[in-house]
């Protein structure tokens, strides 16, 4: 019996009622068989700064670098904000690349969006993806998952009812969850 896969997923969006927070559940709950997923919050990192760091890692940053540490891949589910990353994305992003704990590195990377434009998302996962090399995560390469026009894919209560995105997504998790495994296996192996 092989060991259960730990996903993280990150939104890149605070907002109560977040699209792509909605996206990260949809994706939890398309996992295939043997994997789980871990939606981390944002809101309490501080905004990156090298004087607190000098001083220590605020114990959010050290929170999420641990759980970070602990996961076999991520999911991160992003708006657009003004054709690039959100903030507070970024931010968490900087701080766990920070220091010689690097808990991102190595590690697959599937990517969503979810927006209320037609063309929205394509641009933050360009920008998503260059930070993530610089990072040294392994993404996912396959087509986009751009979740258009979010607010008549979502019911009220933020289900998933688009039968194509949670198609899309579904695919997106089974190639996560099959590079998780091919990447543990060539480690097991000494690759």
């Amino acid at each position: 019996m092989t060991k259960a896969i730990r996903i993280i997923g990150i939104s890149g969006s605070l907002r109560n009622n977040s699209y792509n927070t909605a996206a990260l559940r949809a994706a939890a709950d398309l996992l295939p068989e043997g994997a789980f997923m871990e939606i981390v919050d944002l809101s309490p990192i501080p905004i990156f700064n090298e004087d607190v760091e000098a001083k220590g890692l605020p114990q959010a940053v050290i929170d999420l670098k641990e759980k970070l540490v602990k996961a076999d891949a991520f999911i991160i589910s992003t708006p657009e904000y003004n054709y690039s990353i959100p903030p507070v994305l970024k931010n968490a992003l900087d701080w766990a690349s920070r220091g010689s704990d690097l808990p991102l590195r190595g590690k697959p990377l599937a990517m969503i969006s979810a927006s209320l434009e037609v063309l929205g998302g394509g641009y933050v996962q360009h920008h998503l993806r260059r930070v993530c090399g610089k990072l040294e995560l392994q993404t996912i390469n396959s087509r986009k998952v751009l979740i258009t026009n979010a607010s008549k894919k979502f019911d009220q209560d933020g289900k998933l009812i688009d039968d194509i995105a949670r198609k899309s997504i579904s695919n997106l998790m089974r190639k996560l969850v099959a590079k998780t495994q091919e990447l543990s296996s060539s480690k097991a192996e000494g690759f």
